[in-house]
């Protein structure tokens, strides 16, 4: 452990961070070693000196909620300069070593509350790495320490980082921006009770000793750096995937993601081998704040999506599609999110579509479409026209402001354009090689139009798909696709009668009805009132669904009706699910009278301990 009696020169350091442009070379190939944007959400100098392998060892303290130790980084010292430039936020630096074994002078700069602040380190040209004494804070943001109680089993404390989009810097001193790739390895030292895990080669039982050694040789991004360590069992899906889960949850998670080997297989006959060796998921406790986050070779899941009928698996098949859209080629900045997620939900559909089948693919494109609609109407509603383009100006701003459907689905849709205009077979192609050509690297918006247009696309097939318009321009243009779903055409005929008051609630056939069937069936409702609800209720009993997904819409209508009797079930619901996608609308729509309001934020004093601080910064934000 350091010293941290030791006293230690500053110095005043002075950061310049240089906009380089694309440097010599094949203009259509993403970037690697060669200079990179200027990343607006990061203090870092990554185009003087770059981080290229980092060495974790940390001690895990629930009582204290902090994680002590260091890092040691690698760097590439490109233009042989005399400062390094981290990242950090809420860190307690102790010290800091070159590999010399010599005291590095070092200073924190002007302290931000989104960005934290750059950590400026004296180097000397011939230094190779740097060690960074450090523990971090109770109240990091991207780290939640969960008490027993918080647990399914409700035993034994919980850990889980979360570190996209900018929060790994509230746990690791790094370059923190998409556009800085790196390995890693790491000692992580617990509780013997519990096992550690991270985005990494993780073993499958309990050390004795309570200490845990990782190894990724793959290099990834800082936002994919991920560790959780708890009470958690392992069950094998197949060849290379795997399920971890508190003990009591595996059973029920294994039997719902039972298709993540075919999801694997499938994909690798797309778009190319899985290069990552193992996939696997760990369902976290209900107050992960994602549906679930992507971290290579272990996906953390939210336990909302074990519905008991295998109806939302769409999300695995959405992260494992991360393996090679975002973790594989990474948008170089967050302004090109859309570049990860665009792609995933694309590569999603296509996974879906060839394991269940183009009727259930087809459900799930016209849901999307439904929810990319009402999301650029809210964004006009509010004045926020520049956010419905797929590139972003995210500068200043939290990079969790890009986290819209705009990304995922307006991405997805240009996509899908694209393969209506050149044909599947063409953009099937186009699309392994791409990822082939590119992996490990960083792409951005401008090369990726140009890639596009070099490897694919004629003159015509440009014109016609108009890329301008969607990458630079509001909401859907004039070509987007019609989706279309003869599934729910027939919810489509029943919504019309229940609304025009020609059927009532117990006279609409739901025989073979899904979770996508009724999410299309709840949000088509419209002049709704109290005894409406009540038929409603009391043919399908929405109330008590265990289907979150259903909850969320149904609750919805709940608040908008007035309708009592389903409040208390949208307490708990409110103070058992930390998923932001269901709090927020819903907290909206409480927030929107004085009464639900009130009544709102006397939920929120017990539900939000039990939130990731993604979560309770957004809600605090709607609540005043």
């Amino acid at each position: 452990m350091w010293n941290q009696t030791i006293q230690f020169r500053t110095l005043a350091l002075t950061l310049v961070i240089f906009a380089v442009g694309c440097t010599s070379g094949d203009p259509d190939e993403a970037k690697d070693a060669s200079a990179l944007r200027a990343d607006a959400h990061s203090y870092a100098n990554f185009n003087d000196v770059r981080v290229k392998h980092i060495s974790l060892d940390l001690e895990v303290d629930f009582d204290k909620k902090v994680l002590t130790g260091s890092a040691t980084l690698d760097i590439d010292n490109i233009h042989n300069v005399n400062l390094l430039v981290l990242d950090v936020r809420k860190l307690s630096i102790h010290g800091i070593i070159d590999d010399d074994g010599d005291t590095a002078a070092f200073a924190l700069g002007e302290e931000s509350a989104v960005f934290g602040s750059p950590l400026n380190i004296t180097i000397q040209p011939e230094t190779k790495s740097v060690t960074v004494y450090y523990t971090t804070s109770p109240d990091a943001d991207a780290l939640q320490w969960l008490d027993p109680i918080q647990t399914l089993g409700k035993e034994y404390p919980f850990l889980f980082s979360q570190s996209q989009a900018i929060l790994a810097r509230t746990w690791v001193p790094c370059q923190d921006g998409p556009g800085v790739k790196f390995t890693y390895n790491a000692t992580i030292k617990t509780d013997p009770s519990l096992i550690a895990l991270m985005s990494a080669e993780n073993g499958t039982t309990k050390n004795t000793d309570g200490v845990y050694t990782f190894k990724m040789e793959q290099p990834i991004s800082s936002y994919l750096l991920a560790l959780t360590v708890g009470d958690l069992s392992f069950a094998s899906t197949g060849r290379n995937s795997g399920v971890y889960a508190e003990p009591a949850m595996l059973e029920k998670a294994v039997w719902e993601l039972n298709a993540m080997q075919s999801m694997i297989d499938s994909a690798e006959t797309l778009y190319g081998p899985y290069a990552w060796g193992r996939y696997d998921v760990v369902v976290l406790p209900p107050s992960f704040p994602f549906g679930g986050m992507e971290n290579p070779r272990l996906t953390f899941a939210t336990p909302t999506i074990i519905a008991g009928d295998r109806s939302l698996v769409a999300l695995i098949a959405h992260e494992l599609a991360h393996s090679w859209s975002g973790n594989l080629v990474t948008n170089e900045t967050w302004n090109d999110f859309w570049l990860n997620e665009g792609f995933t939900v694309y590569f999603e559909q296509r996974i879906m579509e060839k394991i269940f089948g183009k009727p259930y693919e087809n459900m799930l494109t016209k849901l999307g479409m439904g929810d990319l609609e009402r999301t650029l109407e809210e964004l006009e509603s509010e004045g926020k026209e520049a956010d419905t383009h797929l590139y972003l100006n995210l500068d200043g701003r939290d990079p969790d402001d890009g986290l819209t459907d705009v990304a995922y689905e307006k991405g997805r849709f240009f996509l899908q354009t694209v393969e209506t205009i050149v044909g599947r077979e063409r953009f099937d192609v186009f699309l392994k090689k791409y990822f082939t050509k590119n992996k490990f690297k960083t792409m951005d918006t401008e090369r990726f139009i140009d890639y596009l247009n070099t490897h694919l696309m004629s003159t015509e097939e440009q014109k016609q798909l108009n890329a301008n318009a969607w990458i630079y321009g509001p909401g859907l243009p004039d070509n987007a696709p019609t989706p279309n779903s003869t599934e729910l055409d027939r919810v489509e005929t029943a919504i019309a009668k229940f609304n025009n008051n020609r059927i009532q609630a117990d006279d609409i056939n739901t025989e073979g009805y899904t979770t996508h069937h009724w999410l299309y069936f709840l949000r088509g409702l419209k002049d709704l009132n109290l005894q409406k609800m009540k038929d409603l209720d009391a043919s399908f009993q929405f109330t008590e669904t265990g289907n979150c997904e259903i909850s969320c819409d149904w609750f919805k209508h709940c608040i908008d009706q007035d309708y009592i009797p389903a409040f208390p079930a949208m307490k708990a619901f409110l103070v058992n699910v930390g998923r932001r996608k269901f709090l927020t609308p819903l907290y909206t729509r409480l927030a929107e009278t004085d009464k639900n309001k009130k009544w709102a934020n006397a939920v929120y004093q017990d539900a939000r301990p039990r939130y990731h601080s993604v979560a309770y910064n957004t809600i605090d934000n709607i609540l005043k």
